[in-house]
């Protein structure tokens, strides 16, 4: 909308995100308000251009037009603002100090003793980030409360000591399990970190029913403070955490959003129906030996989760994704010809033109009946049509985007979420096993140090002793002999 035609009547009475573009249209403020209307008002009257500081002024006379964005309320406001403050860096938003940057809770599995810390900045270190989250109080008390409950570390320590715990007083009130002294063992306080990681991920009823139990306790023994405080980071961890049907917080969101921006959706890739059940595919490889892929099914931009499906690769060695990807989309598709089931409005796979053509491949070589495929490639996000060298790009904050955004993350949490079950599966049910003096701990152990037993296999007993401290040189000459026969 030009400024020029700005009409006060015309902008709706509601939260939501608003963006200012100079006349060569580059995106020069973005801001929110919880009335869209009021706010929007007030850069337009003329009294507030001639009592602004120069800043401000200037930020006025640069405007030639503007964007609305309806939201569902102050949070999504919050985060969506932060968002296109991020992707665009708009030049008044800087000068004018209005860069927002939410708290993230962040743990460090690089960290031979993970613990949970709080972060504004993502960095690719290794760690598991969540959020960002729009009420910075609420994540900081519970974060505190998840590292006492489960007892983690909050000492800053990389790998903690002997030495440091002499000055721990998380130790001495006991808050601490201290595994710097071996209190607890790693397998165990592993698993205390992954509890931690389901809470995250929204599996919120065991710790809901503890802390509904306990409010009960201390209301019943008139504690009410106590009472009150665990009564708040139930909340908390309910709004923070709790699983919820994806709604696409990513963008502007209203009551009319799925529907428009569907059919958004319909005019840019210029398919003849609207993308009522869209599919997607995403492949998750740690290693040969658990890579597996995951299909995600949406109706009318809901999760229809009964619809969703997962899949071992069966036929693939090596990390290959687009020989992974054909082997997964041949497989789904196999069976929905032998069941006669409809293709879907929409297939997208996570990835560029490589991932795409695997999809098409296998398409054709079971001659499935040609409907709209597209790949969704990360890196910029551009769309990829088959048959097209060049892809679509799009504005970050276009709702069209957003949904195929949204799509391709939900897809990729079910592959992770999968192979980490694989992965845990397998650990639990090694080989090593068989052998006798090896225990949770020792197994545990030498698995993180060789990450596969063929490379524990080809180890020497002094490397396995360096590499894990617990095993000693007798018992690693007795583990390389039971794995050489089982070789043999």
């Amino acid at each position: 909308m030009n400024k020029s035609d700005f009409l006060p009547g015309d902008i709706p009475a509601k939260p939501g995100v608003y963006i200012f573009r100079d006349k060569f249209g580059k995106i020069i403020y973005v801001g929110k308000a919880l009335n869209l209307r009021k706010r929007v008002s007030q850069y337009f009257r003329p009294s507030k251009e001639s009592r602004a500081n120069p800043k401000f002024r200037s930020l006025i006379n640069s405007i030639a037009s503007y964007d609305l964005n309806i939201v569902a309320n102050d949070e999504e406001a919050l985060l969506f603002e932060s968002k296109l403050i991020k992707d665009y860096a708009p030049y008044y938003n800087i000068l004018l100090r209005d860069d927002k940057r939410f708290l993230m809770i962040k743990i460090t599995l690089s960290e031979r003793f993970p613990r949970i810390i709080l972060a504004r900045l993502k960095k690719d270190d290794g760690s598991k980030y969540y959020g960002p989250f729009p009420h910075g109080s609420a994540v900081k008390s519970t974060a505190l409360f998840l590292s006492n409950y489960f007892k983690l570390r909050l000492c800053p320590y990389y790998e903690p000591g002997m030495n440091e715990r002499k000055y721990c007083m998380d130790a001495r009130v006991k808050k601490c399990s201290e595994p710097c002294i071996e209190k607890i063992s790693k397998a165990d306080y592993d698993a205390s970190i992954s509890s931690v990681i389901d809470i995250l991920n929204g599996k919120t009823n065991e710790i809901s029913t503890y802390l509904k139990s306990n409010i009960a306790k201390n209301a019943a023994e008139m504690n009410f403070e106590k009472a009150a405080l665990e009564r708040d980071i139930l909340n908390n961890i309910n709004s923070l955490f709790k699983t919820k049907i994806r709604n696409f917080t990513r963008s502007n969101i209203d009551s009319t959003f799925k529907s428009n921006a569907l059919e958004e959706l319909q005019k840019i890739l210029q398919i003849k129906n609207k993308p009522s059940r869209i599919e997607a595919f995403d492949i998750s490889n740690l290693s040969d030996n658990f890579a597996v892929a995951s299909m995600v099914s949406f109706y009318n931009g809901e999760p229809d989760r009964k619809n969703y499906r997962r899949f071992k690769i069966k036929t693939v060695s090596g990390i290959n994704d687009f020989a992974m990807m054909k082997e997964a989309v041949s497989r789904r598709f196999k069976r929905n010809l032998l069941e006669s089931k409809p293709s879907p409005d929409l297939l997208m796979v996570d990835g560029g033109k490589g991932q795409l053509s695997a999809a098409i491949e296998a398409l054709t070589e079971i001659k499935t009946e040609p409907f709209p495929v597209i790949g969704l490639a990360k890196k910029n996000e551009e769309i990829f049509l088959p048959g097209q060298s060049e892809g679509i790009i799009l504005e970050k904050s276009n709702s069209a985007l957003n949904v195929l955004q949204a799509i391709r993350d939900e897809s990729h949490r079910f592959a992770i979420s999968f192979n980490r079950e694989i992965r845990l599966k397998k650990i639990s049910q090694s080989i090593l096993d068989e052998i006798e003096d090896i225990g949770s701990k020792r197994k545990v152990a030498l698995l993180r140090a060789f990450q596969s037993i063929s490379q524990l296999r080809h180890s020497t007993p002094q490397e396995i002793h360096a590499k894990t401290k617990i095993v000693g040189e007798k018992l690693a000459v007795k583990i390389l002999d039971f794995l050489n026969r089982k070789s043999s």
